[in-house]
């Protein structure tokens, strides 16, 4: 199963850690040499929107990990929360590698499967924010 590229990035920003790192690790051997471009860390502003009317607002800021490569044509990018630089790299080397058509069946089955596991850790959480709804008109 193909993902859009949005969908991509959003799964692999949410990927474990220690997976993302493993499966970067590997795909180094089907890559040509990697340029990095950037590699830092940043504050980056948290947009949220009000509920009651809908306006725009920042809540505040949000430390990132970034990470921008290039091999050859391609690109590759990852931005993932916190001061993990190389889970950020390993995100950017999974763009990068279906950008440029390499290991394709391998990443696109990881994020896949990345994508199963959120799912399914999404719906635990809304069902344990559902078993503490209150229903104001049975009091």
């Amino acid at each position: 199963m193909t993902h859009p590229h949005n969908l991509c990035l959003t799964t692999l920003a949410r990927s474990d850690a220690c997976a993302i790192k493993t499966f970067g690790e590997g795909l180094l051997d089907h890559l040509d040499p990697v340029e990095v471009l950037s590699s830092r860390t940043g504050l980056v502003m948290l947009p949220m929107r009000d509920t009651a009317q809908g306006t725009g607002f920042h809540l505040g800021e949000v430390l990132v990990s970034e990470a921008h490569i290039r091999m050859g044509a391609h690109e590759g990018y990852g931005m993932r929360r916190g001061r993990d630089l190389e889970a950020a790299m390993a995100m950017a080397l999974v763009d990068l590698a279906l950008d440029a058509g390499r290991a394709v069946a391998d990443c696109t089955a990881f994020v896949s499967e990345q994508a199963k596991m959120q799912q399914a850790q999404d719906h635990d959480t809304l069902c344990r924010i559902e078993a503490t709804r209150v229903d104001m008109e049975t009091f």
